[in-house]
């Protein structure tokens, strides 16, 4: 029997269910405590008690009431608050978790409950072997079940073993299941110290499914569908368990910012190919619009990819010797990256800032008017169009002038018909101006647009990337033109040995005939034929960056004042107002005019003060606000990095922009 004088005034006993890998039943102990234990004494007496010989360095206490972890070891049970009635489990903090990666393959990892899913991210990301871990997050799939009864039939949640395996393979997992990928003999390290290892499983592409499986998968998807999906996004400051998260649950990785920093293809492999595929997903599946002509040229690509990829595979299985060597020399020749390979300079011979002169047309789109494009004379210099009503008018005043920095270039191009536009939306006190210039051919266009693009970013065409930017626009365009080159026959439909009508959504499927499909896209293919693998990666990447729906994220608020549901929509440089009857935007406000955000977590509505004493505030409809303010404090915080930096990053300002101060 247990004395008085041993049981004490203040003691109490206190369950704790003991959870382990591997058993089917937990184990229960009964405990005498006072609330003057730390947790740190309970869990020492609690591995006393169990007398198993087992590795508890991996085990934490988990409140099941509260929904916490209790993670300070030196906090005494009374600081936790923890009473008689409290449900604790003494469970591992690292558990199998099925994730299903931007490619759709499913892989099972055992990954941190217990850490806040930003570290939960870096550490996936580790395994993985993917750089830049901030740009990636956990989004859980909706659970309406309307929109899931569809998609329960396919395989797409279906664990890729084989993938899993060669994971833990590379892999050499330690104590509690963290990630060591790089302590085999096939580790590199870059400049700024990450490590990596060319022999990537990720790195290699996924060929196309058939058109019957694509269509299960494919569900046509409104403003509102969109943002019940966007709202699925873990809270990055608090843990998977504090969310609801169990073991073996689904969870989708994505890449969740949309600007992708320093992509190089030496280090980059396996990010850059899942970064294609989150690409392919979303044109496939429709989840981002584009032209017609644009699909075709994500169709060859994926044609060409998916060749290449084939080819690579068979030169794989006859031998693998001299693999990295290969690898090597090819990707030291593909030093480029989406941010320029190059730091951007003045360009040193010249002395006076370039112009660029000449006719174009000119639309000002307006309520109620439908005026068609009427010629002007324009002047671009520094950041700045001047237009005239004619060329000898340019020595007086300018009919107006328009201020590129800050402003939004958007394309409005179509090759085949010979149509290049370019919209600009320019900032102004409560939103964005709407102008529409018409060049009159692809060399017209790609100087004009490459000059408007640095404008925006305050740059002059002195600058040494106007040149590279005017080349990258004209390769384009070259990729969308559907005739063949010059010099080039049409292409044989029975060539192609793969399914056309897998290479684009299942709503061009139903719009054409198989043969016509394949022409279309073999045409289209002719101008990509020659691309590397790598290339035509980054060429796809830089074609769904160049759509206007690109990184835009969707929620249903209630602005302030409103009486009406609206849409919000979050993108890497702006928020959007957007009517949700005619999915037309109403107003544009840019990240760059920003002076301070605040949530008032009581009324849960977000505040927004801009430049020039323009305020806005909502309320979120589709989701918590939480998220909201996430992806603007988000997209504030990558906006800091340099390429000077090492890869750590400053995880406080992070969670200083985004956590909520509830």
């Amino acid at each position: 029997m247990i004395k008085a004088a041993e049981m004490g005034h203040n003691s109490w006993e206190l369950l704790v269910v003991v959870d382990q890998h591997g058993l089917e039943e937990s184990m229960k102990f009964k405990m005498r405590v006072e609330g003057t234990l730390h947790v740190g004494g309970l869990m020492l007496k609690l591995v006393e008690k169990i007398k198993a010989p087992h590795d508890w360095s991996d085990h934490a206490l988990w409140w099941e009431q509260k929904s916490c972890w209790l993670l300070k070891t030196h906090w005494t049970l009374d600081k936790y608050g923890i009473q008689a009635d409290a449900d604790l489990h003494y469970t591992p903090q690292h558990k199998p978790l099925c994730l299903q990666l931007p490619s759709m393959r499913t892989v099972r990892l055992n990954v941190s409950f217990s850490s806040v899913v930003f570290k939960t991210v870096s550490e996936i990301c580790r395994m993985l072997n993917i750089r830049r871990s901030e740009e990636l997050s956990l989004l859980k799939p909706p659970d309406d079940p309307k929109k899931k009864k569809k998609k329960d039939k396919s395989t797409e949640w279906q664990v890729d073993e084989m993938l899993t395996n060669d994971i833990l393979d590379i892999t050499a997992t330690g104590v509690s299941g963290s990630p060591g990928f790089y302590s085999t003999s096939m580790t590199f390290q870059t400049e700024n110290g990450f490590q990596y290892n060319p022999k990537n499983p990720l790195a290699k592409c996924q060929l196309n499914l058939p058109p019957d499986e694509l269509a299960k998968m494919y569900l046509p998807l409104d403003l509102e569908d969109k943002a019940i999906i966007n709202a699925g996004w873990l809270d990055s400051s608090r843990s998977l368990m504090e969310q609801g998260i169990q073991e073996h649950d689904r969870l989708q990785l994505r890449f969740k910012y949309h600007c992708f920093f320093d992509l190089n293809p030496k280090y980059d492999a396996g990010r850059i190919t899942q970064l294609y595929e989150q690409a392919r997903w979303s044109i496939l599946l429709e989840e981002i619009d584009c032209t017609e002509e644009e699909m075709l040229m994500f169709a060859s690509l994926q044609y060409h990819i998916c060749k290449l990829t084939s080819m690579s595979s068979d030169q794989n299985n006859r031998s693998d010797e001299g693999d990295i060597d290969e690898v090597e020399a090819a990707l030291s020749n593909l030093e480029m990256t989406l941010e320029g390979g190059t730091a951007d300079s003045l360009l040193e011979d010249i002395t006076d800032i370039p112009k660029l002169e000449g006719y174009l047309k000119l639309f000002r789109p307006k309520r109620l008017t439908l005026k068609p494009y009427k010629d002007y004379w324009f002047v671009f210099k520094d950041t700045t169009i001047s237009y005239y009503k004619n060329k000898e008018s340019a020595s007086g005043e300018p009919i107006e002038q328009l201020h590129l920095r800050g402003c939004e270039v958007v394309p409005d191009v179509n090759v085949t018909d010979k149509k290049f536009g370019i919209k600009l939306m320019i900032p102004v006190a409560d939103g964005m101006n709407e102008i529409y210039i018409r060049c009159e051919d692809e060399t017209q266009y790609a100087k004009w647009k490459a000059a408007c693009i640095l404008a925006s970013k305050g740059k002059t065409m002195a600058y040494s990337s106007y040149r590279t930017e005017v080349k990258n626009i004209q390769s384009f365009l070259q990729m969308k033109s559907l005739a063949p080159p010059s010099g080039q026959t049409s292409p044989d439909p029975d060539s192609m040995d793969m399914n056309a009508e897998s290479f684009v959504s299942p709503r061009y499927v139903k719009k054409y005939k198989s043969k016509q499909l394949t022409t279309r896209i073999l045409e289209a293919h002719q101008n990509v034929s020659k691309m590397s693998l790598m290339d035509a990666k980054m060429r796809f990447i830089e074609a769904w960056q160049s759509l206007p729906e690109f990184g835009i994220k969707y929620y249903v608020v209630r602005f302030r004042g409103s009486r009406k549901d609206e849409v919000l929509g979050i993108s890497y440089n702006r928020l959007i107002r957007i009517d949700m009857s005619t999915s037309l935007p109403v107003t544009t406000w840019r990240f760059s005019n920003m002076k301070q955000w605040n949530v008032n977590w009581e009324i849960r509505q977000v505040t927004i003060d801009f430049d020039q004493n323009v305020s806005l505030a909502f309320s979120c409809i589709s989701c918590d606000c939480k998220v909201v303010h996430e992806y603007i404090g988000g997209y504030i915080f990558l906006s800091t990095r340099s390429k000077d930096q090492n890869e750590s990053l400053d995880e406080d300002l992070f969670h200083k922009l985004t956590s909520g101060q509830e």
